[in-house]
């Protein structure tokens, strides 16, 4: 039996009348009652009119943008190829973030709510999933930026992390290096899986195996690469190359090894992941993987602006190529 908006009102615990005002993106519903109003629609798979559906976007001329923080390294690339693409096509950009936790998923809940812009781009925070899908599938076309790797049910843009990795372990192969250790991102990531498991797989093609003992996990933050590095160095068995998981961990390796009278590359050759402007200003240099963050953030951006004028959802994510950047970090004299 159809879903009715009577039956979405008694679950949401609320009146018809409100039940519209949510579908059409009316100001003065308050943000909690909209969420739960979302919730319960996309649980029953009402289907309101094509014309409610077409209210509830609007047409704002406006790409909103939900993003952890802006003090992440790497953000500002993604930003700024995002913003290429919308403004050339004469859509503006709301941003927002995710830096005050619940107060600021609350304000942009009201953003939605006052339909400030007609589609999302999103750099995923760990705890927003629900409430995106819901978004989702209650009308609003959502594209994620994906670097977690985490492939949410609606379209993504990613980079190919196993190749990134695997680029890594061939590098360092290459170059003579024999004993190699690495410092991951957290585990739950799914990039942290793809790049571990792209460099486990060419180092076991060359006949070796990765010692768990020089695996370390760190947080993608400076300080776990340095901890990480002098952990090794006081416990582990000798290594003579690390590869980081992104750049900053790579750039506490070097502080750590320098801070322990190693070498690099001559004792120790190391391999960051991002490419952002710090991996050419590090001591040595850095070696690292280009991930083409402003490709992604203008792959993302076009798919929004694709799916705003009628375009099908791709059936898999987006995935951009990463390549490898030679450095000091790692040069054979």
């Amino acid at each position: 039996m159809r879903v009715t908006i009577a039956e979405v009102a008694r679950r949401a615990r609320v009146s018809k009348t409100t039940v519209s005002r949510v579908l059409n993106n009316k100001a003065d519903v308050d943000a909690a009652t909209a969420i739960r109003v979302r919730e319960v629609i996309a649980a029953t798979g009402y289907i309101p009119s094509a014309g409610a559906v077409g209210l509830a976007r609007g047409v704002t001329r406006t790409v909103g943008m939900l993003v952890p923080g802006l003090t992440w390294p790497w953000m500002g690339e993604v930003l700024q190829g995002v913003a290429d693409v919308v403004e050339s096509k004469g859509y503006g950009l709301l941003l927002s973030t995710t830096n005050r936790g619940a107060d600021s998923l609350g304000e942009f809940s009201r953003q939605v709510s006052a339909k400030a812009f007609d589609g999302l781009l999103l750099v995923e925070p760990p705890d927003a999933v629900r409430h995106l899908r819901v978004l989702h599938d209650s009308g609003l076309p959502v594209v994620v930026i994906d670097d977690r790797g985490r492939r949410p049910a609606f379209p993504s843009v990613g980079t190919d992390n196993r190749h990134g990795g695997a680029a890594a372990a061939r590098h360092l192969l290459d170059t003579g290096r024999t004993r190699l250790a690495t410092v991951t991102g957290p585990h739950g990531f799914g990039c942290t899986a793809d790049r571990l498991n792209g460099f486990n797989e060419v180092v076991l093609d060359a006949g070796l195996t990765l010692d768990p003992r020089l695996i370390i996990e760190g947080d993608f933050t400076s300080e776990s690469g340095e901890a990480a590095i002098l952990q090794l160095l006081e416990t582990g068995p000798e290594f003579d190359a690390v590869f980081a998981h992104n750049d900053l961990t790579a750039a506490g390796v070097l502080a750590g090894l320098r801070r322990a009278g190693r070498t690099v590359p001559g004792d120790v050759a190391v391999v960051g992941f991002d490419d952002i402007p710090l991996a050419a200003h590090t001591q040595p240099p850095l070696t690292t993987i280009h991930q083409p963050l402003r490709q992604m953030g203008e792959t993302a951006a076009g798919l929004l602006l694709d799916r705003l004028a009628g375009a099908p959802p791709p059936d898999e994510p987006l995935i951009v190529p990463t390549s490898l950047v030679v450095r000091e970090s790692t040069r054979v004299p």
